[in-house]
C-alpha cells in the first residue's frame, strides 16, 4: 500500500537519551552547527522532538494503548482484537478500562479498507454495504465500585484524535442509487469518488481543485451496547417502518433513498469474538441491529463538532457499558448529505471515561413509552476552525416540482443544498461551453464538496406554516477565488468544480432522475 503523510526527517526514540538519538540534537544556537537533514520546498515533512528537559522529567502514570487495527496489512476480521459491525448486548468486550485512565483506540475506516486510493469509482459502485460500519470495541468500563450499571451515564472525553500514521488520506463518495444512494440520490444516481490527502490539519483533493480547508476530525460513531429489551424495540419499530412506511410517510415522496430501514441480516455480519457459523452467532446475527442510524445508545450520530475536548454522555444499558466507536472522519459538513459524505479515514482516539452513577434518571428524560427512550447529551469541545465569512443558502419546504409540503425540514434542507450546488456550479464553465455530461460531473463534484467541507446546516424556522426554513452556510475562505455575487459577470474558469477526471461510474438502473426545470443545464 502506498505511504501517505509527511516524510520523517528527524526521528526520536523516546527510550533513548538526547545524546543517543539517531540524529544528534542540540541545545544552543550557532551558525556552524551542521544540518542533520535536507528537505525540498513544498514537501510536507515531520520532525520529532524530545520534551525540553530531554526526558529528565518523568512520571509513573502512562496512557495504556489498546491497539485494534493494522490497517496496512490486515482485514477487519483478521485484527488481533476482533472488530464488529452490529449492535448486540452479547458481543463480548475486547478490553476493560478504568475511569480516569487515558487509553487509545485505533480504527479502520468504516468500510474496512474496501475503498482504494485510486482513480476508479468501481469500488464505490459495487461495495458490499452489509458489512459496514466496522467498529472497535466493545470496551468495558469500571471504577472503584465496579463496572458501569444499567441506568448510569458514561461520560467519554475525547482527549486526542487523528489519522493513523502513514495512512494520512481519505475519501468522499456518492453511492450508486441502487446500492446505498444518498440524500440527493434522485439527482445524483452515479457512483462517484474523490480522494483527499492531509497536510497537518488541512485537506486537499486532486479531484476537487481550488479548495483547501482545515478538518474538524471526529468519530462518526460512538455508542454503548443496547440491552435486549432496547434491541427488540429497535427491531420492531424499524421493521414496521420498512414494511409500511412507503405508503404512510409523506417524506418518502421526496427523499428517494432506500431501504427505509436496514433490518438485521446475517449477510456480512461480524460479531467480534463470536465465531461466525456457531450456534450463538446464528442466533445473534438474526437479532443484531445494523449500525447505520443513530439511536438511543448514541451510535452513528455524525456530529462534526465532536473533536478534541468534547464529552459524550451516553446512557448505559448493560453491565460495563460496552461502548464502541468507529467511522472516523477528517472533516464533514452538517448532514453528511452524500451518505459516504465525510472525508472517511482510518484513525485513532485517545479517550478518558467517567461513570455517573444513576445518571440516566438524574439527567435524561425519556421521550417515549419506556425508560429506555432516551438520547445522549453531547458537550462540544473548544477546538474548531475559525471562519469569519460565510455564504448562506436558504431552502423552504417546497419540492422541485413546486409542490408545497407542510413544515417539512428535510424537504427544506434538500432545497438549500440544491440551491448551493446550483450556485457554485456557476463558477465552472457555462452551459454553452460544455456538454450536459460534463456539466453533471460538475454538479457531482460540488455535491461531494458540500458533504465533506466544514459547512453549517441549520433549521432556521419550524413554526411558520406551511414552510419550514433550512439554511446551509459555506465558509468562503475554503475556495481559491471569490464566490460572492458581484455586479460583473461570473468569472469563467472552473478552478472550484470542474475536473473531467473525477472517478465516476455510469448509472445502470432505470429509476427516474429528478430535475429542476429551471436549474442551470436543465
Amino acid at each position: 500500500m502506498a505511504q501517505h503523510g509527511p516524510r520523517l526527517v528527524v526521528p526520536i526514540d523516546v527510550t533513548k537519551k538526547p545524546r543517543e538519538q539517531k540524529l544528534p540534537l542540540h541545545n544552543r544556537w550557532h551558525p556552524d552547527i551542521p544540518p542533520v537533514a535536507e528537505v525540498r520546498v513544498g514537501e510536507v515533512f515531520r520532525v520529532e522532538m524530545v520534551d525540553f528537559s530531554g526526558g529528565g522529567i518523568t512520571k509513573e502514570y502512562t496512557a495504556e494503548d489498546i491497539k485494534f487495527s493494522d490497517q496496512s496489512v490486515k482485514k477487519p476480521w483478521e485484527q488481533k482484537l476482533p472488530l464488529h459491525n452490529r449492535w448486540h448486548p452479547d458481543i463480548p468486550p475486547v478490553a476493560t478500562v478504568k475511569t480516569g485512565q487515558v487509553f487509545r483506540i485505533e480504527m479502520v475506516d468504516w468500510t474496512g479498507g474496501a475503498i482504494k486510493d485510486d482513480n476508479s469509482a468501481s469500488d464505490i459502485k459495487y461495495i458490499d454495504l452489509s458489512t459496514v460500519h466496522y467498529l472497535s470495541g466493545p470496551i468495558r468500563v469500571v471504577d472503584e465500585d465496579g463496572p458501569a450499571k444499567p441506568g448510569d451515564l458514561l461520560a467519554v472525553e475525547i482527549c486526542n484524535l487523528g489519522p493513523l500514521a502513514g495512512d494520512e488520506w481519505g475519501f468522499t463518495a456518492i453511492f450508486d442509487r441502487e446500492n446505498g444512494g444518498g440524500f440527493l440520490t434522485d439527482h445524483f444516481p452515479c457512483a462517484t469518488k474523490a480522494i483527499w490527502y492531509f497536510e497537518g490539519i488541512y485537506a486537499y483533493s486532486p479531484h476537487i481543485p481550488g479548495v483547501r480547508f482545515p478538518g474538524l476530525t471526529h468519530p462518526g460513531i460512538i455508542g454503548t451496547a443496547p440491552s435486549m429489551e432496547l434491541l427488540n424495540i429497535w427491531n420492531e419499530r424499524e421493521r414496521e417502518l420498512e414494511e409500511n412506511g412507503l405508503k404512510s410517510l409523506k417524506l418518502c415522496e421526496v427523499l428517494h433513498s432506500r431501504p427505509l430501514a436496514n433490518l438485521p441480516s446475517t449477510k456480512g455480519c461480524l460479531l467480534g469474538k463470536i465465531e461466525e457459523g456457531s450456534r450463538e452467532w446464528e442466533k445473534m446475527a438474526t437479532e443484531a441491529a445494523r449500525t447505520i442510524p443513530g439511536r438511543e445508545n448514541g451510535g452513528n450520530c455524525d456530529i462534526k463538532n465532536l473533536s478534541r475536548g468534547s464529552k459524550i454522555y451516553l446512557p448505559v444499558f448493560v453491565e460495563g457499558a460496552n461502548f464502541s466507536t468507529g467511522d472516523m472522519h477528517f472533516s464533514q459538513g452538517d448532514g453528511e448529505v452524500s451518505f459516504c459524505g465525510a472525508i472517511e479515514m482510518s484513525g485513532f482516539l485517545e479517550l478518558k471515561c467517567e461513570i455517573i452513577r444513576g445518571g440516566m434518571k438524574e439527567y435524561l428524560t425519556p421521550m417515549g413509552p419506556t425508560r429506555l427512550h432516551v438520547n445522549p447529551i453531547f458537550e462540544i469541545g473548544p477546538v474548531e476552525p475559525r471562519f469569519s465569512e460565510w455564504l448562506v443558502f436558504e431552502g423552504i419546504s417546497v419540492d422541485e416540482s413546486g409542490r408545497q409540503h407542510y413544515l417539512d425540514a428535510s424537504v427544506a434542507y434538500k432545497r438549500a443544498v440544491l440551491n448551493a450546488i446550483d450556485y457554485l456550479s456557476k463558477f465552472g464553465y457555462s452551459k454553452e461551453q460544455v456538454g450536459m455530461e460534463t456539466f453533471v460531473v460538475n454538479y457531482g463534484v460540488v455535491y461531494l464538496l458540500l458533504s465533506c467541507c466544514p459547512c453549517e446546516g441549520r433549521i432556521s424556522g419550524i413554526v411558520d406554516a406551511p414552510n419550514a426554513v433550512a439554511t446551509l452556510a459555506i465558509p468562503t475562505a475554503i475556495f481559491d477565488q471569490d464566490i460572492r455575487p458581484k455586479p460583473n459577470k461570473v468569472p469563467i474558469g472552473p478552478r472550484v468544480v470542474r475536473n473531467p477526471d473525477i472517478p465516476r461510474c455510469t448509472y445502470d438502473g432505470n429509476l427516474p432522475i429528478t430535475k429542476n426545470p429551471s436549474a442551470i443545464g436543465s
